[in-house]
């Protein structure tokens, strides 16, 4: 299976990219992962909501050239799963013949109405709020402990 990862920004703290590269090294016996990390756009201090949605909107059009195969968009609106869900989800994905999911993660303003739209799937882990860097090292965990769970992997108790 491949995983596109497309995030908005960059991993700023060198705790959070060791965190990102532990589990990306992980990942690596199981799928081939590929990351792209686009720019958020700039914003005055108090942004308007026009500004914020011109904003959204730009982010979105590099989003959508980025995607392959089926999309899952973390936003706040999605479905929450429990991790053995979210692993049977993938299984699916493999035996629909989906060989490449697209995840996106955008910016600290979300992700565009249109990138939305497009999605297959809106995924949320949680009822709490997140950044968006740290979103990015959680979904690496689960995806992690997704393929450890279809595999019979000890680390998923």
């Amino acid at each position: 299976m491949q995983i596109q990862l497309t995030a908005v920004g960059k991993l700023k703290e060198k705790w959070l990219r060791d965190a990102f590269s532990e589990y990306e090294k992980r990942l690596s016996r199981y799928c081939k992962l590929t990351l792209t990390e686009l720019p958020e756009a700039r914003l005055p201090e108090s942004p308007s909501a026009a500004e914020i949605a011109a904003a959204l909107e730009s982010e979105g059009k590099a989003i959508l050239q980025t995607v392959r195969g089926r999309l899952i968009a973390l936003c706040i609106e999605g479905k929450m799963r429990s991790s053995e869900e979210f692993a049977a989800m993938l299984e699916q994905t493999a035996l629909n013949g989906d060989s490449t999911v697209s995840f996106v993660i955008g910016s600290s303003f979300g992700l565009s109405d249109e990138v939305k739209k497009r999605a297959d799937m809106r995924f949320s882990m949680s009822p709490m709020t997140f950044t968006h860097q740290i979103a990015r090292v959680l979904l690496m965990e689960q995806l992690y402990r997704a393929f450890q769970i279809s595999s019979g992997g000890k680390y998923h108790k």
